[in-house]
């Protein structure tokens, strides 16, 4: 689509070169409304999450004047946001999934969620894996339901034993596999994507950029340590076949005292190891959290980027962070993007963890 079919919150359609003026292309099954919307958007919020939530698009618009027809659920909302005078950023497709009219005034509210989480993954069955691997596991899932598998090299060699889906849907059984080996699952655009969590990576192996924040960037943030989430080691049971005897793995040093204990019982030592290093690994990430509102926009973030910030207090600026969630909002605020951030694994520094150690002696 030409940058024609583009249009701006602001009005008049005067560009003020002191002020940056947010920018959308906003297209319903293929038919672009940004222009019919322009006059009427309240708000247009997308937030981006790595999790197993799918991302969510909410579009508030101006009904007063019976302008728009309700859309129906079902229907494909394609976004890309950005500033005027530079390249829009494509968000994805999004499938509408609630449609709110209220009043007075008459408002409409859509909702919509990244499109191939279908309803079909979310459905329950019944089905028993057994000497698979991820990426063959992954695979299928994926061909069930006519998305391409996107999968870390690293992930889709890993054999699994056994492991049962009982009354569990696709989406729900994968989001426990990638919890389990400290994964990121989602699906974007026909792709269901899953590779470890805080790389630095994408999937296909390019490095991604740290981004580098300043307290100027933003005019809000809120830096939080969690005590609950302190352990120092986690530990995983496993049954040995040939002595059926209960066994178990440590991971961060059996001498600790604040240890974690997993619940579930593992087929395999491999298998135990891998659950208590994907704990371990969330344990560390979110013993401290920070979340930051930049005062102008960024739609080029995404969940997994790696940050740095600057200006805050010693502690804060130290830490290696890493993009959990990225929310970005147009309005009559202008456009401004949350970050939710928790502690990247960083291997050229472990000073932050010696940090948050010490405060919670």
């Amino acid at each position: 689509m030409s940058s024609q079919s583009t249009t701006t919150t602001s009005k008049p359609a005067r560009l003020d070169r002191t002020q940056p003026q947010a920018d959308y292309r906003i297209t319903l099954d293929g038919r672009d409304l940004s222009r019919l919307i322009a006059p009427s958007l309240i708000s247009l919020s997308l937030s981006e999450s790595r999790a197993e939530e799918s991302d969510m698009l909410d579009i508030v618009l101006d009904d007063s004047q019976n302008t728009f027809a309700i859309p129906k659920r079902g229907a494909n909302i394609k976004v890309s946001i950005g500033w005027v005078g530079e390249p829009l950023v494509e968000k994805g497709t999004f499938t509408v999934d609630e449609v709110e009219h209220s009043g007075a005034p008459d408002i409409i509210t859509i909702r919509a969620r990244s499109a191939s989480m279908t309803n079909a993954m979310h459905e329950r069955r019944e089905q028993s894996w057994h000497g698979q691997t991820i990426g063959s596991i992954v695979r299928a899932i994926a061909g069930r339901h006519s998305l391409k598998a996107t999968i870390a090299e690293t992930l889709a060699k890993v054999a699994i034993a056994h492991i049962d889906q009982t009354h569990e849907s696709d989406m729900s059984f994968l989001t426990r596999l990638a919890k389990r080996y400290d994964a990121v699952m989602n699906v974007k655009d026909l792709n269901l994507l899953f590779m470890p969590i805080g790389t630095g990576k994408t999937v296909s192996g390019k490095t991604l950029d740290v981004l580098q924040l300043t307290r100027s960037s933003g005019d809000q943030h809120r830096y939080h340590i969690a005590q609950r989430e302190s352990y120092s080691a986690v530990r995983a049971h496993w049954h040995s076949n040939g002595k059926a005897k209960r066994k178990s793995v440590v991971i961060g040093g059996e001498n600790n005292k604040n240890v974690k204990v997993l619940p579930e019982d593992y087929a395999t030592e491999a298998e135990a190891r891998a659950a208590a290093e994907a704990e371990f690994k969330r344990t560390q990430r979110s013993q401290a959290t920070m979340s930051y509102t930049l005062a102008l926009g960024r739609p080029e973030l995404f969940p997994e980027l790696p940050v740095t910030v600057s200006g805050f207090n010693p502690e804060i600026d130290e830490t290696p962070w890493l993009v959990k969630q990225a929310t970005h909002t147009i309005g009559e605020g202008g456009y401004t993007t949350a970050l939710d951030l928790e502690v990247r694994d960083d291997p050229a520094t472990d000073r932050h963890r010696s940090h948050f150690r010490k405060g919670h002696r």
